[in-house]
């Protein structure tokens, strides 16, 4: 299934609208983060929200929010990452709608900030391996950042790939969309990746609407060569934000916790397997393998 840009922007507003109409207060989070700024191309201000586990990090996490969100809303998935170990650090993107220039940049303008934030945040934590991480338009963010032949952004020299991300967590990552990424574009995938969406994943503007659209999420998955440690994540009844637990605190639910821990542990799990290389969790994970739902897990 491919999208056009039209539609693409307009589920996109849609988030964005709803987002700004969200009042909720961010879930506890279960360790202190701290925010800083850093210095973008001219001289842009990027904040930066940083969660850093006790004791000493086990794995590092660029992450990259949803359309119109921000990094808060994502503590509920977080949290679990924090208990295992891992250091998250993640952007708040200008479409956000706690950004204080959104309307600087209409449209797809927030594609080029989205790839400066993440260039910019590479050059902060400087050389070493970290895991490219996202949901939804900050999927296709960790999807490019591990290869993805995205669309060069006007105004950006490539390559858009960063060699210091070892793996890819995408969940809820955008149909094929031409002026975003194309199936054929996300088959460069370079990296070993984790792709995730549910039944109910289907989002008016950015998958088809029949029972089946939720499939547009998993074209990453099934566009990825064969043999290089890709896995796909499908969860029953799982919608594109757990039922409002991250992106959407407006929603009115019921969250989908008991779903969100899967995807965190199964998340965990990948990142200890082929972000730090432990054998053992390869082995757990790869237990897991199922073609067969509430909890399907796939590997290519």
């Amino acid at each position: 299934m491919i999208l056009g840009r039209r539609s693409f922007m307009a589920g996109a507003g849609a988030a964005l609208v709803a987002a700004r109409a969200a009042a909720a207060p961010s879930s506890t989070a279960p360790f202190i983060a701290r925010g800083f700024v850093l210095s973008g191309p001219d001289g842009r201000e990027i904040g930066i929200t940083e969660w850093k586990p006790r004791g000493r990090a086990r794995a590092l996490v660029l992450f990259s929010h949803g359309a119109g969100s921000a990094p808060r809303f994502y503590e509920a998935l977080f949290a679990p990452w924090l208990a295992a170990g891992y250091r998250i650090l993640a952007p708040l993107h200008v479409d956000s709608a706690e950004h204080p220039r959104t309307k600087d940049f209409p449209g797809l303008a927030s594609w080029r900030a989205r790839i400066e934030d993440m260039r910019t945040l590479s050059r902060h934590v400087g050389q070493g391996p970290w895991i490219a991480a996202g949901h939804s338009y900050g999927g296709l963010v960790a999807l490019t950042m591990g290869g993805a032949a995205a669309s060069l952004p006007e105004g950006l020299s490539g390559p858009l790939r960063d060699p210091n991300a070892r793996a890819v967590l995408a969940f809820s990552p955008p149909a094929p969309i031409p002026v975003l990424c194309t199936a054929e574009g996300y088959a460069s995938l370079a990296v070993p990746a984790l792709i995730q969406t549910g039944t109910k994943d289907i989002v008016p503007g950015i998958t088809a609407t029949d029972g089946e659209g939720w499939r547009g999420h998993l074209v990453p998955y099934d566009a990825a060569v064969p043999g290089a440690n890709r896995y796909g994540l499908v969860l029953e009844g799982v919608d594109h934000y757990f039922g409002g637990a991250i992106c959407r605190h407006d929603l009115p639910g019921p969250r989908q916790l008991e779903q969100l821990a899967i995807a965190a542990r199964i998340s965990a799990l990948f990142i200890e397997a082929q972000g730090r290389g432990q054998a053992a969790a390869q082995r757990r994970l790869d237990a897991m393998l199922t073609e067969r739902l509430p909890v399907m897990l796939l590997r290519k």
